[in-house]
């Protein structure tokens, strides 16, 4: 006999959009039902002919929770769905069969699947018989446009990642040098590694952590952009503060880049950070809703080369006072550090609603890199900055 729950559902339309795996790491899954769970959950989405139908079938002991806290209209476990075989006592098989089940009751012969949908769902799906089509623009618009309290979470997040930053950038520039030019802090070297935990302790103490980590990178090590850093900081090189927290209560990000140097700064360093400033400078001033990220990157790169530096990877050959940038202008943030839109060759157009990093940079094998980044949301007609912190080398 078919489970009650059939009798919930009211439309006789035979096509539905689904999502499937877990919403604590499938983070489209996350903002599609704003519930965090560790175990594998189906979302269906059922038209009917004035309004929708969503559904959230998932393991039977998150029920309660999810009643009271998801954002869909019924929830069921996977047992309301228990096909004529049973379910598998693998949980990621019996989530893909109770979504297939419950499209079967419901007469759905076609379903609609996002870019994130596990591979394993769709293979059981179509083996009861039911169609999958992946639409790879499925929810994300709806995820790159922020709502207001995606926009506080994320200003938010900023704020406490503009703190550590004056934090980690005024410890680098008050530090001592020794006669080696090494930098010492409290008695001890203070090498890359150091203030990497020095910054995951301050996070920590403030509601967030480093899952990803923190770029601390000094000297040469710095001309590789996405170097976490290693060994001693030196005085009068450049050091590339990136940190990327993720806020434990709103699972939301911070992302901001500065570079500091401790002591002199060498003029082919305050060179090549002019031109950083003031490439970042055009991307924003001509950000809006309607531009594209292709045209910010080349707002971006256009202003480095204009100021005699390159603009693409350098060959294995390239003399290390090769100057470029190697990486595109910025990147979407929000519940994942990196998602879209891109800002970079072929990028797409913005919507209101964007929040978007803007970061240009320099990276050269013999100084090492430069880097500026800040958090801003696009409106209709330009952005908004979330972030205050100065741009200069000098934090003493």
């Amino acid at each position: 006999m078919e489970s009650i729950a059939l009798l919930c559902f009211m439309s006789n339309d035979n096509h539905a959009i689904v999502m499937g795996g877990v919403p604590l790491t499938n983070l489209s899954l996350y903002h599609k039902v704003q519930f965090g769970v560790g175990d594998p959950v189906g979302y269906i989405e059922f038209d009917a002919s004035e309004t929708k139908e969503r559904v959230l079938i998932l393991r039977e002991i998150e029920l309660g929770r999810a009643r009271k806290h998801a954002s869909v209209d019924q929830c069921f476990g996977y047992s309301d769905f228990t096909p004529a075989g049973g379910l598998s006592g693998d949980r990621t098989i019996a989530t893909a069969q109770s979504i297939a089940e419950c499209l079967r009751r419901r007469g759905i012969t076609h379903v609609t699947a996002d870019r994130s949908l596990p591979l394993l769902n769709a293979h059981i799906i179509e083996e009861a018989g039911i169609t999958v089509t992946c639409d790879p623009d499925l929810f994300v618009l709806d995820r790159r446009s922020k709502d207001p309290t995606e926009l506080g979470h994320l200003r938010a997040a900023q704020n406490l990642t503009e703190k550590c930053m004056s934090y980690a950038c005024t410890t680098v520039a008050n530090a001592t040098a020794d006669s080696d030019g090494v930098l010492h802090c409290d008695g001890s070297p203070l090498t890359s590694e150091r203030l990497a935990r020095m910054i995951d302790v301050f996070f920590l103490e403030h509601g967030a952590s480093t899952p990803h980590g923190s770029i601390t990178a000094g000297g040469p090590i710095g001309a590789d952009c996405h170097h976490r850093g290693a060994g001693a900081l030196k005085t009068a090189q450049p050091v590339i503060i990136d940190l990327f927290p993720f806020i434990s209560a709103t699972r939301y990000n911070g992302d901001c880049t500065r570079t500091v140097v401790h002591g002199d700064i060498p003029e082919e360093v305050a060179r090549m950070h002019a031109a950083v400033v003031e490439a970042k400078q055009a991307a924003q001033g001509i950000t809006k809703a309607g531009v594209t990220g292709d045209e910010m990157h080349r707002a971006t790169i256009a202003v480095l080369a204009k100021h005699g530096y390159g603009v693409t990877m350098p060959d294995d050959d390239a003399p290390d006072t090769h100057c470029a940038m190697v990486h595109g202008t910025g990147h979407g943030i929000g519940l994942d550090v990196h998602e879209p839109p891109l800002l970079d060759v072929g990028g797409p157009a913005l919507i209101a609603g964007d929040v978007i990093t803007i970061e240009p940079g320099l990276y050269c094998k013999a100084i090492g890199g430069i880097r500026i980044e800040d958090m801003v949301v696009v409106t209709e007609d330009g952005y908004e900055n979330f972030n205050r912190l100065p741009e200069g080398l000098s934090w003493a």
